[in-house]
């Protein structure tokens, strides 16, 4: 029992026992502890850096600018609308009489010459009026012959009864019944003459109507449409019924709405121009022709018809094709230009906003007491600008501005191409909004 009583003892005072390993094993947390304190310090000081930069200018001035190159080339100001394409000259063929359509001798599409016949109605009532008048006619031509027989036996029996008065051989009365036989078939025979002239006109109706029963084109061009069927009865008592359209296609006119607002722009003359669906590469030009005085009503909207011709030798120009149309306002050739958001104005009119402090809209200009000195112009505003130095810094300058679209504007005066201007702010370098701690988002205009 003894030697078990010293073995259990031994045991407990081994060394590496289990309150020795407890020991050692708290020791090695707090080692690792101050191991991961040491590895969170720099992060922290990456994150602090990393702070600094966000809020803080790079070191490069430039790189702060949203920038834009002046270069040179051709700007316009046009009012823009859309249209659609309609043959300047054109001609709805209807039928004159009533009648089934017996046969259509054209087609969509083809090209016909004036004097081609194009349809044909049915003849058979027509050609029946055009018989029955002629037999009218012969009828009161012949009672005409009757009556001016018997106008010739008047007038002989009316000279014998005035020789027998001459010897007394005959009465008063028996000369005077002559007299009046000879009047009465006189007027006999002007009756039957009107009456002869009137079947005349009758029979020469029937047979215009019976030759409207062949239509023949009216004009050289294209059928551009057919509205009626062969085998279709046509009723022209009322209304004339359109049967094909023929359209001379080698002139087209363009049919614009341009807006109310824009109206005042337009100038009768004034070139235009314009693209299709099909093709916007190329552009067919003309100049303006008429303005109606009557608008359309679209949606409360009050657009006005500006129309303008444009030659279609080729055919490529097509009925109802949609145009996207171009009104020169302003054009100029190898301008100097610049980008319109590039463009602050000055004065008392510069518009100061507190979501966008410098922006301006080059095309209401700004004012002032010499705003047409530059070049002589006498359309020239005054703007400014932020140009890139040397040092990449942005400094003001003043330019002087002609005509001017939404995109880009021309420089009279003030720059160069090849300058370099601002445009805008990178969203890393733009400093908090007005009364707020927010962070502007995409690019800024902050001068």
């Amino acid at each position: 029992m003894a030697v078990d009583h010293n073995r259990e003892t031994n045991v407990r005072t081994l060394p590496g026992t289990a309150p020795q390993r407890a020991a050692t094993r708290r020791g090695t947390r707090m080692s690792g502890g101050r191991m991961a304190a040491f590895g969170i310090i720099p992060l922290l000081v990456v994150a602090a850096a990393a702070g600094w930069y966000w809020l803080h200018p790079r070191t490069d001035p430039a790189a702060r600018w949203e920038t834009a190159t002046v270069v040179q080339g051709d700007i316009e100001d046009a009012v823009t609308a859309l249209g659609n394409l309609q043959p300047k000259n054109y001609v709805d063929v209807g039928a004159q009489v009533s009648g089934q359509l017996m046969k259509i001798d054209v087609a969509v599409g083809q090209k016909v010459k004036a004097g081609d016949l194009l349809a044909e109605i049915d003849p058979t009532l027509a050609a029946a009026k055009v018989t029955a008048d002629q037999a009218a006619l012969a009828n009161l031509q012949a009672q005409l012959v009757d009556k001016r027989a018997q106008l010739d036996l008047t007038q002989k029996q009316l000279v014998r009864q005035q020789n027998m008065m001459k010897d007394n051989a005959t009465s008063e009365d028996a000369l005077q019944i002559a007299a009046t036989a000879v009047r009465s078939n006189k007027a006999q025979i002007a009756a039957l003459e009107a009456q002869a002239n009137e079947a005349q006109s009758t029979l020469a109706a029937d047979k215009a109507n019976l030759g409207y029963t062949k239509i023949y084109a009216p004009m050289t061009g294209t059928v551009v449409s057919l509205t009626a069927q062969q085998g279709q009865t046509l009723n022209a008592s009322q209304t004339a019924p359109v049967i094909l359209r023929i359209a001379d296609l080698a002139t087209m006119t363009v049919w614009t709405q341009v807006s109310e607002a824009d109206v005042p722009r337009l100038k009768l003359g004034m070139d235009a121009y314009f693209t299709t669906l099909g093709d916007q590469s190329q552009k067919w030009r003309g100049r303006l022709l008429q303005i109606l005085p009557t608008p359309d009503v679209v949606n409360n909207v009050v657009l006005y018809p500006a129309l303008f011709d444009v030659a279609n030798p080729d055919g490529k120009l097509m009925t109802q094709m949609s145009a996207q149309v171009f009104f020169v306002v302003a054009a100029v050739k190898n301008a100097v230009t610049v980008p319109v958001t590039a463009l602050h104005q000055t004065g008392a009119h510069a518009a100061k906003t507190e979501a966008d402090p410098d922006m301006a809209d080059p095309a209401s200009g700004a004012t002032g007491d010499d705003a047409g000195a530059a070049g002589g112009a006498e359309n020239a505003k005054p703007y400014s600008v932020r140009v890139l130095d040397g040092s990449g810094h942005a400094v003001r300058r003043q330019v002087w501005i002609g005509i001017s679209n939404r995109v880009s504007a021309e420089v009279l005066d003030g720059l160069a191409p090849g300058d370099v201007v601002v445009i805008g702010r990178h969203t890393a370098d733009a400093s908090p909004d007005a009364g707020s701690g927010s962070r502007r988002t995409g690019v800024g205009r902050l001068f």
